[in-house]
């Protein structure tokens, strides 16, 4: 195949490469402060437009759950843009009441559509209406979170902090309902919870990505993983499950073409 992005290569390091969930359409997005989309054909991938974002170079972007919206943070910034795909129009969110953070980089988007996590600093958790980018409310781990998870249902949250422990929350009541200590971890680095809510993964600073199985992580606060990928060498920086729950994809982006499929 093609590069995806041919008809534009980004001038700088790119942050996010995401898929459309339902159009083929792929989007990236960098600190060249571009986000740019391309029509997936395999045979010229053309692009469909670029938007910049003036002083404002990207960390993350996200396509919302139905595919109208990109939500994108920036590497030192306290507000963040929402493009409007349907009206093509920028939405700059300058505040959320309530949400107070010097630097708003790493999100997630719950497979529900309804909410936006924010991952604050000193351990806050800010919980967003999707529809209104309003706040719905906080939670706080202990130590600083380095990562978060949705289950399939929206209706939890694993949030993984430096300290390697893992915190299970309930997203109506916003309470904790569990704590687990991830196996030999230093230093957290990235979860994911597979699309059949059967197994979590916790990614580590030394590279070992530990699978559990959620039972055992719902009621054990110390848990033996069903396996421990010692694959990679330098820090896991992204773990991610495919949609049948078969196929893990553990990598580094410290070093090239550290990759593993498991």
């Amino acid at each position: 195949c093609l590069p995806a992005n041919q008809e534009r290569f980004a001038n700088g390091k790119l942050a996010t490469v995401q898929f459309h969930p339902s159009a083929q359409v792929v989007m990236t997005a960098g600190h060249d402060r571009s986000v740019s989309l391309f029509q997936v054909d395999g045979i010229r991938n053309p692009r469909i437009q670029s938007i910049y974002l003036e002083s404002f170079p990207i960390y993350k972007a996200c396509f919302s759950v139905d595919g109208e919206q990109v939500i994108a943070t920036g590497t030192h910034h306290k507000m963040f843009f929402v493009y409007d795909m349907m009206s093509g129009s920028i939405i700059p969110i300058q505040k959320v009441r309530g949400v107070e953070e010097r630097f708003l980089r790493n999100f997630e988007v719950s497979p529900d559509g309804s909410f936006m996590l924010l991952t604050g600093t000193s351990g806050y958790l800010h919980l967003l209406s999707m529809k209104t980018k309003e706040l719905i409310g906080i939670m706080k781990v202990n130590g600083r979170c380095t990562a978060s998870a949705f289950t399939p249902d929206s209706s939890k949250i694993y949030s993984y902090s430096k300290e390697g422990e893992v915190f299970v929350w309930d997203v109506r009541s916003r309470k904790c309902l569990h704590k687990f200590e991830d196996e030999g971890s230093l230093e957290g680095k990235c979860i994911a919870v597979s699309k059949n809510n059967q197994y979590v993964a916790c990614g580590s600073a030394s590279g070992v990505v530990n699978l559990y199985t959620t039972d055992v992580c719902l009621k054990e606060n110390h848990p033996k993983p069903v396996k421990a990928i010692m694959n990679l060498v330098t820090s896991a920086t992204c773990v991610t499950f495919n949609p049948t729950t078969e196929i893990l994809a553990v990598a580094s982006r410290e070093t090239d073409e550290a990759v593993k499929l498991v």
